[in-house]
């Protein structure tokens, strides 16, 4: 799989990111919260990041690599 960074928070690797795939898809890099109450299967996880991530990326334009 090729991953492309599309916007993140910071330069450095343990900050919120999103990444595009060569298969259509996004990666989101965040933290993973413990106190959502979600039920999510096994081979799920949730992540949260900052809001602003999002607005940048749209700014950005998704392909606006």
């Amino acid at each position: 799989m090729k991953v492309t960074k599309l916007v993140g928070s910071c330069d450095l690797k343990d900050c919120p990111t999103i990444y595009a795939t060569d298969r259509g898809t996004l990666l989101v890099q965040g933290e993973r919260p413990a106190d959502h109450g979600l039920d999510t299967p096994a081979h799920e996880t949730i992540v949260e990041i900052p809001e602003q991530l999002i607005f940048d990326l749209i700014r950005k334009g998704l392909r606006g690599v």
